[in-house]
């Protein structure tokens, strides 16, 4: 941090500060206006008058919406969500359970997508228009155009129903949940260290398939990128020097143009983790993994509108820091964005 100047780090913070204040503000007029009964569905719809009454003003739905907004906002600064109406408990307890199994699933994906989408994306530019280069266009391709939740259903068909190769839906079997006590919350590492072995490998199986669906759409666009930052720099005079000096096409690349790319790639893997936290809405729901995705399609089912917001700004903040850390990174290693700070 020492290359970037405080007043530098305190104008992309600032932006921050704002992003999410407008995150706040959307968020929260939209769960007010749409065609949902928040009050319907704690009291019922044959409940007396008089109660609806009660309820509606004890959720302080009967105040004009910019005192509503204060309200919440002063819940926020008390780290209070509301109630969820789904579960009855308080919104961010429930999102306390939730959320690890989102971060497990999105951070397993996100660590297959570069692991494979960097190389690929690098052997690709390498060996441009041969035919590992036309694999993997086509493997981006697909990955773009070909939506997840079909892939979902395909995976469960093909390895689970019919090879039984993988777990099923959920995180583990019906007969070991629970024997598990949460300490992260992630469930592969809270088995291992209590020395749950056996739960860790049914755990993995269950994830995995899940994990590689979620993985796909961001490995198509980091090889992509991949592809086309490395073709960028291959026709640099750099590069070209390194070549006239017996430098080999593979010993080019990862001593030279990988280290050139290394700010861009950050960019794209922080924007793709962002991308998989809100991606797994859908997988989740394939998968019935109980994330926040799932969390936020029950809760949506029936009109908690306290729930929807409060996962949706998690989200939304989640995406938005990581956002920022990403542009933070940006200006400490590459030397321009200094100069143009400056």
């Amino acid at each position: 941090m020492k290359e970037l100047s405080a007043a530098e780090f305190g104008r992309r913070l600032a932006h921050l500060v704002v992003s999410l204040f407008i995150l706040l503000c959307v968020t929260f007029v939209i769960g007010r206006v749409l065609p949902t009964d928040p009050v319907g569905a704690i009291v019922g719809e044959l409940a007396d008058p008089a109660a609806y009454a009660a309820m509606r003003t004890r959720l302080g739905l009967d105040l004009p919406i910019y005192q509503q907004f204060f309200l919440y906002l002063n819940g926020l600064a008390h780290g209070d969500f509301g109630t969820a109406v789904l579960t009855g408990n308080p919104v961010s307890s429930d999102l306390a359970q939730a959320f690890p199994a989102t971060f497990e699933l999105a951070t397993l994906a996100v660590i297959i997508s570069t692991f494979v989408g960097v190389p690929l994306g690098l052997v690709a530019a390498l060996f441009r228009d041969s035919l590992i280069d036309k694999i993997a266009r086509v493997v981006a391709l697909v990955g773009h155009s070909i939506p997840v939740f079909w892939f979902g259903i395909v995976g469960l068909v093909i390895f689970y129903a019919g090879l039984n190769w993988v777990g099923g839906p959920g995180r583990v079997d019906v007969f070991y949940e629970g024997l598990v006590t949460p300490q992260t919350g992630l469930l592969l590492i809270d088995s291992l260290l209590q020395g749950e072995t056996e739960i860790f490998w049914n755990a993995l199986g269950h994830i995995i398939l899940p994990a590689f669906i979620l993985a796909y759409a961001a490995m198509a666009y980091i090889t992509r990128m991949t592809r086309s930052f490395t073709l960028e720099q291959l026709s640099q005079d750099y590069v070209i020097a390194a070549r006239a000096k017996g430098v080999s096409p593979t010993g080019t690349v990862l001593r030279h143009v990988l280290p050139n790319i290394a700010v861009q790639l950050i960019t794209i893997l922080a924007i793709s983790y962002g991308g998989l936290l809100e991606g797994a809405v859908v997988t989740e729901i394939v998968f019935s993994w109980p994330g926040i995705g799932q969390y936020m399609t029950n809760a949506l089912m029936i009109g908690d509108m306290n729930a929807i917001v409060a996962a949706t700004i998690i989200v939304g903040f989640i995406f938005m820091f990581l956002n920022f850390l990403a542009d933070v990174a940006y200006a400490v290693l590459d030397p321009r964005m200094r100069e143009a700070a400056r």
